[in-house]
């Protein structure tokens, strides 16, 4: 009989391309991995990895026992869902992952309310840009996901996976506490003509957006500084060297020197959880989802509120 830990790690070759790499992915050694298909060799008969440079190519034989296992692992997957369904039961093991913003401003405290309803879920966080994330979700190396999409750069949905929006997060523009629109209820971008920002590296989703936006409001971006951490963006603006465009998720309080005020129309990004259709009735994914949910709350604005950090530091 096929074991299905040898049939992982086959496939997790087949996946990811070299021994390393998938030991990497299933987080353990290069020898564990070694091992495994040392053994699926003698239980199958089959001749699997083959010399190739300094690395190792799989075999026909090989090639096709991973497409197998590749079903076998996914309708393990389905029964186990299927089983925690039919129990009603949050338990087994869960492991999510976020963006930065969305690890600080949610992740904890839904970590906490999981933790302290379900003690038998076993958790495992880690922080992932959102192009990550729904590679790791598709190939069941991480069951959930916090992710993002712009309206100029919507997130396409691979086959396989579904979503569901947690909140859409609001930006504003972050603004030196001196400047002529500090302390304003709201601005037009149209009113920021002229000024330089601050933004994220080029090819990013943020940065793509900045310039986007601006332009859309007929404002030629005119960028003299890049960083990729939002906290930097906003000591850079404190600095009086440009203005930045900040979500409010994860933003938190903000430094003496500068201020954010709502921009008019509000742009927003669409925050939402990602994980495998085929694990969808799992207690544990809906059980998470809602914890984000509540973990939103603080962020979830009624028409014309305006969030305490906001105010002139």
């Amino acid at each position: 009989m096929l074991d299905l830990n040898r049939l992982k790690a086959l496939h997790a070759v087949s996946v990811y391309g070299s021994v390393g790499a998938a030991a990497e992915a299933l987080m353990v050694t290069p020898s564990a991995i070694s091992q495994q298909l040392a053994k699926l060799e003698r239980e199958t008969g089959a001749t699997l990895l083959e010399r190739n440079g300094r690395g190792v190519r799989l075999t026909d034989a090989a090639g096709l026992l991973a497409e197998h296992a590749e079903r076998i692992l996914a309708l393990v997957e389905t029964a186990e869902a299927d089983f925690e369904a039919l129990r009603g039961a949050v338990v087994g093991k869960l492991s999510m992952a976020a963006f930065p913003t969305a690890a600080r401003g949610l992740i904890p405290g839904a970590l906490t309310e999981l933790r302290s309803r379900h003690p038998d879920l076993e958790l495992q966080f880690f922080e992932r840009e959102p192009e990550r994330q729904v590679r790791e979700v598709t190939r069941g190396e991480i069951d959930l996901a916090v992710s993002q999409d712009w309206l100029n750069r919507p997130m396409g949905m691979p086959e396989g996976l579904s979503r569901a929006t947690l909140f859409d997060d609001v930006v504003d523009v972050i603004l030196p506490a001196d400047h002529v629109l500090a302390g304003r209820s709201e601005v037009k971008l149209a009113q920021l003509c002229g000024e330089q920002w601050v933004s994220s590296s080029p090819g990013t989703i943020c940065h793509d957006w900045l310039v986007f936006t601006l332009r859309s409001a007929e404002v030629e971006p005119v960028i003299t500084c890049m960083a990729d951490e939002y906290a930097t963006q906003i000591a850079l603006v404190a600095a009086r060297h440009g203005c930045a465009i900040v979500p409010r998720l994860g933003r938190g309080a903000l430094p003496e020197g500068v201020c954010a005020v709502p921009l008019r129309p509000r742009p927003t990004r669409r925050i939402f959880a990602l994980w495998r259709s085929d694990a969808a009735r799992r207690p544990a994914i809906r059980a998470a989802v809602e914890a984000l949910r509540r973990a939103a709350t603080p962020y979830v604005l009624g028409a014309g509120e305006t969030p305490a950090e906001t105010a002139m530091a």
